[in-house]
């Protein structure tokens, strides 16, 4: 594996996990409630588009303008893997052993904004309930849950890391 590659991908995948912590910490600190706001979500996902953009402009440029799609996939991989674990380390650390009962508030306020949401949508009675049944008996922030929803957001990466990949490649993967 090429350093450049080895080198940026651990490098960002680092800042955007410790990025993340401080999110999840700023928004642990400030208000439970914001862990259910959909505008911080995308304002999130904003800033981590963000920050791969930067990465793959730095590393075609440690590449002296010619980077290989395959390059440019694999550095912003490796950094989506270091990120999400390092963000998911620190959630299980967080919601399990430091303070569990953050996560049965933030389970209560789940299920109050998704009641809201579906009944703004018109949704049978019978269909939020069973929502909400299905809510109660799920911890989204138990240690398995966390890694399952860490290879979601793996693969979620690594599909927006192929998009990415095709727009910062300088050359062909193919020998003319």
């Amino acid at each position: 594996m090429n350093e450049i590659v080895k080198k940026n991908g651990i490098t960002y995948g680092i800042i955007t996990g410790v990025l993340s912590v401080l999110i999840t910490t700023l928004i642990y600190v400030i208000d439970l409630k914001l862990f259910t706001s959909t505008w911080l979500g995308f304002l999130s996902i904003a800033v981590y588009i963000i920050i791969g953009v930067v990465l793959l402009s730095k590393t075609r440029k440690e590449f002296k303008g010619s980077l290989a799609f395959k390059d440019a996939f694999t550095t912003y991989f490796i950094s989506a893997v270091i990120g999400i674990m390092i963000s998911v380390v620190f959630n299980i650390i967080l919601f399990n052993y430091i303070d569990p009962a953050a996560k049965e508030t933030i389970k209560e306020l789940t299920m109050k904004y998704t009641v809201e949401m579906l009944q703004k949508f018109d949704t049978p009675a019978s269909a939020i309930n069973d929502t909400i049944k299905s809510l109660e008996e799920n911890d989204q922030f138990s240690v398995f849950k966390l890694l399952q929803g860490s290879l979601f957001s793996i693969l979620i990466s690594a599909l927006f890391g192929l998009i990415l990949a095709a727009f910062f490649k300088t050359k062909s993967s193919f020998p003319q």
